[in-house]
C-alpha cells in the first residue's frame, strides 16, 4: 500500500478530523461532471475512462498528481480537472442506465454536464429522452465520435451512427435538435484548423488557446443551421473553409443547456490505460491542442469560464444595426427586387417589402449586409405576413427563406398563413465578429398565389 505523506496525509487528517471543513470544502466545488462507461467505452483497444474506480475516482487516487495515478486512457482529462479543485468528477458504470429525473445518485439531475466518449452500444429510448431532457433543462452534453466503422464491440452500431440515432430518434426533438450531423467518414489523418475567434471561451478559455487539434482515423460533421441557428463549427479539416461542411468540432445550444461534438477519439487519448491495451496519446501530442481544447469545452458545458453562447461576451457596440429595418425610406440599403412600398398593408408606419403573390413561377429577394460586434449576442427579429390561396393543408407549394450568408436558418411556406403579421426571431450571436449578408428570399410555383409581406426588421446586438 502506498504510503501517506505531503498533500494526502493533510486530505486525510482534514476528513478525520475536521469533517465539517471537508465537507465545507466539498460543497464548494460547483462542477460536477459525470463520465459515462455504460456503453461499451473499454472494448476493444479503447479505453475511454478517467479511472478504474468506479463511480468514485478519488478512491483509487484521492489526490493524483499525474495520469499514472488515476488508470484509464482518460487519466489525463480527468487528473488535469480534479487538480483545480474546481470539479468533482464521477463515473456511470458499465451495466447502469442513463437517467434524468430519478432518485439515485448518479442520475443526470445531479450533473452539469455528461460526457459520452465514443458509444458503441445505442442507448435505449428512455435514456435518449434522458439525455435531451438533460440538455433541455440546462445540462451540458460533450459527445466525442469516431470514425464509421469503429465498431469496437461488434454489435452493429459505432459511434457516428448511435450518436445520429440520438440526434433523429429521441422522443424530445427528432428534427436534428443541435442543428449538425455525423458524417460517414473515416480520415486517416488530419491537423483541423481553429477558426479565428479571440472571444470564443472554447478556443481560448482559461486551460489555453487553441489553434490546431489532429485526427488518427475520425470523421468529419455537417452542419445545418436551419435546424438550429446556434449551431458554430469550431474547427475544421486543413483543407476546408469554416461553413456548413468538414467541421471536426462544433458547439450549440439546445433549450438552456449546451452542446460540444468532437470528431475522433485519438485527441483525448493519453496513452495510458489498462494492461493490453494499444493507445495513442493524442493528449501531449505537440503538433495540436487537444488538452486545451477538451479542457476548455468541459468548462464551458459545465458553466464555468464563461456563461454566454461561442461568440457572446462583453458588447463593446450594441443596438440594432440594419439601416432602413422598415422600409420607409423605400428601398434604401436593401438590394433584390421585392415591392417595396405600400400596396400592402404595413404592420407599422406606411411601408414594406411584397415577395411574390403572382400566382405564377416568381423569386424575390432582399437582402443587406451587415456587421455583427464580436462578443456581442445577437437576435434577428422580423414581421412577416403570409396570405394565400391555396388549399391544402400538408404542402408547401410556395416559400419565404430567411439566410445569412450560404446558410439558411429560417423557412416559412404557404401552410404558415395567418389573418395578421406574425414576428419571429432567430438566434445569431454564432456569427459575433463576422460581417454577413442577410437575405430573404419569397419562392412561389406556377398557380395559386402567396403573398410574403416582411415588416419592421432588426438584428439586435447585445
Amino acid at each position: 500500500m502506498r504510503p501517506i505523506t505531503g498533500a494526502a496525509l493533510v486530505a486525510a487528517l482534514t476528513a478525520a478530523v475536521l469533517p465539517g471543513l471537508a465537507a465545507s470544502a466539498h460543497a464548494a466545488t460547483t462542477h460536477r461532471v459525470l463520465f459515462d462507461a455504460t456503453k461499451a467505452e473499454t472494448a476493444g483497444n479503447a479505453d475511454w475512462i478517467i479511472s478504474t474506480s468506479q463511480p468514485d475516482p478519488l478512491k483509487q487516487d484521492s489526490t493524483p498528481s499525474s495520469d499514472k495515478d488515476w488508470t484509464g486512457a482518460l487519466s489525463s482529462w480527468g487528473v488535469a480537472l480534479q487538480k483545480t479543485g474546481q470539479y468533482t468528477l464521477d463515473t456511470l458504470p458499465a451495466g447502469n442506465t442513463i437517467t434524468y429525473g430519478g432518485s439515485g445518485a448518479l442520475d443526470l439531475k445531479n450533473f452539469d454536464e455528461f460526457v459520452l466518449p465514443e458509444p458503441n452500444i445505442q442507448l435505449s429510448a428512455t435514456e435518449k429522452k434522458a439525455l435531451l431532457t438533460f440538455v433541455q433543462n440546462g445540462g451540458g452534453l460533450f459527445l466525442i465520435s469516431d470514425h464509421t466503422g469503429s465498431d469496437r464491440n461488434n454489435d452493429g452500431w459505432d459511434s457516428p451512427k448511435i450518436i445520429n440515432d440520438i440526434l433523429t430518434n429521441n422522443g424530445v426533438d427528432n428534427t436534428d435538435p443541435f442543428g449538425f450531423s455525423v458524417d460517414l467518414k473515416n480520415i486517416s489523418t488530419d491537423h483541423p484548423v481553429a477558426i479565428s475567434d479571440s472571444s470564443n471561451p472554447v478556443l481560448n478559455g482559461s486551460f489555453g488557446a487553441v489553434k490546431h487539434s489532429l485526427i488518427a482515423n475520425g470523421t468529419t460533421f455537417t452542419l445545418k443551421p436551419a435546424d438550429n441557428p446556434n449551431v458554430k463549427g469550431l474547427l475544421y479539416l486543413s483543407t476546408s473553409s469554416p461553413g456548413n461542411a468538414n467541421a471536426t468540432f462544433v458547439t450549440s445550444t439546445f433549450g438552456q443547456g449546451r452542446v460540444a461534438i468532437w470528431n475522433d477519439s485519438s485527441p483525448i487519448d493519453d496513452g495510458t490505460g489498462e494492461s493490453g491495451k494499444t493507445l495513442y496519446n493524442g493528449w501531449t501530442d505537440s503538433t495540436a491542442n487537444n488538452a486545451a481544447l477538451a479542457l476548455n469545452a468541459t468548462a464551458w458545458l459545465a458553466g464555468s469560464g464563461s456563461t454566454t453562447p461561442p461568440g457572446g461576451g462583453n458588447c463593446a457596440s450594441p443596438g440594432q444595426k440594419l439601416a432602413n429595418p422598415g422600409f420607409e425610406s423605400g428601398a434604401t440599403s436593401w438590394s433584390g427586387n421585392a415591392t417595396v412600398g405600400s400596396a400592402q398593408a404595413a404592420h407599422a408606419g406606411t411601408s414594406d417589402a411584397a415577395f411574390d403573390g403572382k400566382g405564377v413561377a416568381t423569386t424575390n429577394t432582399e437582402s443587406q449586409t451587415v456587421s455583427i460586434p464580436a462578443g456581442c449576442s445577437a437576435s434577428l427579429s422580423f414581421w412577416l405576413h403570409v396570405a394565400t390561396a391555396e388549399t391544402t393543408t400538408s404542402s408547401k407549394y410556395d416559400t419565404f427563406s430567411v439566410a445569412v450568408g450560404s446558410s439558411t436558418v429560417a423557412t416559412y411556406s404557404n401552410l404558415d398563413a395567418a389573418s395578421g403579421y406574425q414576428q419571429h426571431s432567430v438566434d445569431l450571436s454564432a456569427y459575433a465578429g463576422q460581417s454577413v449578408t442577410i437575405k430573404f428570399t419569397g419562392v412561389e410555383d406556377y398557380e395559386k398565389q402567396t403573398t410574403f409581406v416582411l415588416d419592421d426588421t432588426a438584428l439586435t446586438a447585445s
